[in-house]
């Protein structure tokens, strides 16, 4: 088939990959602007343009899409679908009327379960015990479409969401392909999504990432893994340093009336919760990489009773 590949992270370079590898030819690619980043804060291609680029197919990348000059210039691109991954802009309704076989999302979760933005980190949060990737036919709602086709995947207990973010990722890139030739032939329908069973999966702030250990360990154990690897979850250390959190298990309940928060063995790293407590396990330091916990407490000395905030 003809296609037009819209996306931008490292989540929708698989796709490309996979469609391109089945023989289809993928006519342009719409992805993000480039950004200022890194050393230099020089602009960055997006790593779906640096997979374009390197494959040699033509990027556009457009600041918006409701220009009458790009819906034109998409439209005599003639193409047969549009496949969508993580692209970062709405669609209007001329761009998604355009191709033959519409224009397919791949997202994040089964849905209608997670719409937006942060499905992985939404159903790590919530303690799913499975998620998947969903291929709609895209409309005008937020991941509203009609669905075309779904794959399953259990969510072990220590899954952080940068691990299932790459399972995902390869997962879908196998969907895709699949879809659109069932699609192409007439071999499935898209079935409405029921809005009943609806649930929204709004991008977490700055707020969410702070650890607040008056909450049970449950949850907050599973807000570190759903902000893992990046941007981690962060608590405040006696003197100030902001500390942040990459992996941790849950343990026992301390004794009636510790306050949450309280250090209750300081060569573990076992913290007082508001219902049970956590043994912090993998930690990250302001400016300095990952490491487990016995590394940091060699170099930060952290006192008995002491509290995080």
């Amino acid at each position: 088939m003809r296609l037009v590949f819209f996306g931008t992270p490292d989540f929708a370079v698989p796709t490309l990959r996979a469609l391109l590898d089945a023989g289809h030819e993928v006519a342009r690619v719409y992805t993000q602007p480039p950004r200022k980043a890194g050393r230099g804060y020089a602009e960055q291609p997006t790593p779906v343009q640096a997979e374009a680029d390197a494959r040699g197919i033509q990027v556009e990348t457009p600041e918006r899409l409701d220009d009458e000059a790009v819906q034109q210039g998409f439209a005599e691109l003639e193409p047969d679908a549009a496949v969508v991954v993580a692209y970062g802009m709405v669609l209007p309704q001329p761009i998604l009327e355009t191709p033959r076989l519409g224009c397919l999302n791949l997202h994040a979760s089964l849905l209608p379960r997670w719409r937006g933005a942060a499905p992985i980190q939404r159903a790590i949060l919530a303690g799913d015990d499975e998620t998947g990737v969903t291929v709609m036919r895209m409309e005008t709602g937020l991941d509203t479409g009609p669905i075309v086709m779904q794959e399953r995947v259990a969510i072990a207990a220590e899954t952080d969401a940068g691990e299932l973010h790459d399972t995902l990722a390869e997962m879908g890139a196998r969907l895709m392909p699949r879809a659109l030739q069932a699609l192409d032939a007439g071999e499935v329908t898209p079935q409405p999504q029921d809005d009943a069973w609806a649930l929204n999966a709004p991008k977490l702030t700055k707020d969410d990432r702070h650890i607040d250990w008056r909450r049970p360990a449950i949850e907050l154990e599973r807000l570190i893994r759903a902000l893992a690897p990046t941007p981690g979850a962060i608590t405040t250390l006696p003197d100030g340093e902001t500390l942040k959190v990459l992996r941790s298990e849950i343990a026992p309940s301390p004794p009636s009336g510790t306050p949450a928060g309280k250090v209750l063995d300081e060569t573990t790293f076992l913290v007082a919760c508001g219902l049970g407590s956590l043994r912090l396990i993998r930690l990250q330091r302001s400016g300095k990489s990952p490491m487990d916990t016995a590394a940091f407490l060699r170099g930060y000395a952290l006192e008995h009773g002491a509290r995080l905030q």
